[in-house]
């Protein structure tokens, strides 16, 4: 493992699936953020850069980015059975939970008050996108073509532009740019 720290020994994969049981039910609105605290911070099973990484690539591949940085965290300790196991830790929790919520927003949710919290709810949950974003970028100090990078997706997204495309016109320039700083 990179990143300066001592190599811990791998979590078992009841460690793996217990952590994502934990996290896929108290992560409300930002599982990322709080499989990054836990595997970063927490548990010191990954360093900052192992953490973005795996995010980097299941944010890039079609599905669930939650789901797909799951199984490539289960994937790097266990293989596939590491993967299996954090993907139903992910799910299981929720899955369970979902189907109580469902039944009540089938009978309540187009209340004015339920409505309200919905979108409370909604806000919260993209101040811990932003906030875990920020947070990783000052901890990985990219260098100013990679915010340029950044801020460009960032403001592709705000102007509706399909995630196709900007992955067709910002993945190439990421490359270059990551490939230089390796070089430096």
């Amino acid at each position: 493992m990179s990143g300066g720290r001592t190599t811990l020994p791998p979590p078992s994969r009841t460690a793996l699936f217990l952590a994502y049981l934990q996290i896929g039910l108290t992560a409300f609105g930002g599982v990322n953020a709080w499989a990054r605290r836990f595997f970063v911070e927490k548990k010191n099973w990954l360093t900052e850069q192992e953490y973005a990484e795996v995010l980097g690539i299941g944010q890039v591949l079609p599905g669930p980015n939650a789901l797909n940085t799951a199984i490539g965290i289960g994937t790097r300790f266990h293989g596939a059975s590491g993967a299996l196991v954090c993907a139903l830790g992910l799910f299981a929790g929720p899955m369970t939970l979902l189907a109580g919520v469902a039944s009540l927003y089938d009978a309540y949710g187009q209340l004015p008050l339920v409505r309200a919290i919905l979108t409370g709810i909604a806000a919260a949950a993209a101040g811990m996108v932003m906030g875990t974003a920020m947070k990783m970028a000052t901890k990985l100090r990219p260098s100013l073509p990679l915010w340029a990078i950044g801020l460009t997706a960032l403001t592709l997204a705000v102007l509706h532009v399909r995630m196709p495309y900007v992955l067709l016109m910002l993945a190439p320039l990421g490359l270059l740019a990551a490939w230089r700083e390796l070089d430096r």
